[in-house]
């Protein structure tokens, strides 16, 4: 059973290239900071705009370097069942101990069929494999339904986990009520990760993070406090962690010549600035993702500094692993300025 703290990690960048020697800091770090496993080329990683070599590329990089140490789950999820068919073959050839599967985006599978043309295939055709199915219909536009996950789940030994991101403490709540007490629930919400942890309808297993990516240790113990049943522990540390988990989506009202207009930085937008800003390796977002506005900046700014007044042992690791001044960092424009548009 796939439980504990797993990081969404980014996929670092140099230009327009994959950074490989960045991406084995990053893995280095989570690692020696008690991270369950990592989640390899998800969204978080910029899955779609990476080539299907590159893809494979990174997933093998981070399998290899995970070896026994922690699990790797590779992201093989597509709109097009073959392609998720080779995907999961190589993860599996690679080493890979379980496959992330995002509901087909865009062409808009029914429930029906996201079970029974989609996932199911894959499941029947890697048994040895974990299949984790990844339900996120804010970004799909599609949903696998929990009653069809409940009868993939019993027709598929090896689909025993879900990531659930629908933000619908209702739908995870039917889910437990259809998989039965033995299938994990991951979270897919940092921000829900505590209260779906503890909620007796749900009792998710952990969460698949984007914010450990800066805060692997901190997110670790949360997870570990929680499911060992050291409440206070885990509301304290998810407590300290809430602005940071504030950054998957930043919000913010801009002004055009035409009026005010909402903006929606989407991650990993916002977590990659601000592991730039704190010197980690990170780079640029690919096209069509961009910089942020400065509003949004200042959001991230803000998050960042609050974390590291009121609780500097969130963001401590990554000083010493990094060996960045993370006050100065936060403080100097000349560390932020080019990752901004300079208007809307």
């Amino acid at each position: 059973m796939l439980k504990g703290a797993f990081t969404a990690l980014i996929t670092p960048f140099k230009g327009n290239e994959v950074d490989y020697a960045g991406l084995s800091e990053l893995v280095t770090f989570q690692i020696s900071n008690g991270i369950s496993g990592i989640l390899a080329v998800g969204t978080t990683g910029e899955s779609p705009v990476l080539t299907w070599q590159e893809h494979n590329a990174v997933i093998e990089h981070v399998a290899g370097q995970c070896g026994n140490t922690c699990l790797c789950i590779a992201g093989t999820g597509s709109n097009n069942t073959r392609e998720a068919l080779e995907g999961t073959k190589h993860a599996a050839e690679t080493g890979a101990d379980a496959v992330l599967l995002v509901d087909p985006y865009y062409n808009g599978p029914s429930s029906l069929e996201i079970r029974r043309e989609y996932v199911e295939p894959v499941a029947r055709a890697f048994p040895d494999i974990q299949i984790i199915p990844y339900i996120i219909p804010g970004r799909t536009g599609a949903q696998m339904l929990p009653e069809d996950l409940a009868i993939l789940s019993r027709n598929c030994k090896n689909v025993a986990t879900v990531k659930e991101a629908t933000g619908s403490l209702e739908n995870m709540k039917r889910t437990r009520e259809c998989c039965g007490p033995e299938f994990t629930i991951l979270s897919g919400d940092d921000g829900l990760t505590y209260e779906v942890m503890t909620a007796p309808e749900i009792r998710a297993g952990g969460v698949i993070s984007v914010v450990s990516n800066v805060a692997p240790k901190a997110v670790a113990e949360m997870v570990r406090a929680v499911a060992e049943g050291r409440i206070a522990e885990g509301e304290a540390i998810s407590r300290a962690l809430d602005p940071l988990f504030n950054l998957v989506v930043v919000k913010t009202q801009e002004k055009t010549p035409y009026g005010d207009v909402v903006c929606r930085a989407r991650n990993p937008l916002a977590i990659k600035a601000l592991m730039q800003v704190l010197g980690m390796p990170s780079g640029p977002c690919r096209p069509p993702l961009g910089r942020l506005t400065r509003n949004a900046m200042n959001i991230v700014l803000e998050a960042g500094r609050k974390v590291w007044k009121e609780n500097p042992e969130i963001l401590s690791p990554l000083q010493d692993a990094f060996g960045t001044d993370i006050g100065k960092c936060l403080n100097d424009p000349d560390n932020w300025r080019s990752l901004c548009y300079t208007e809307y």
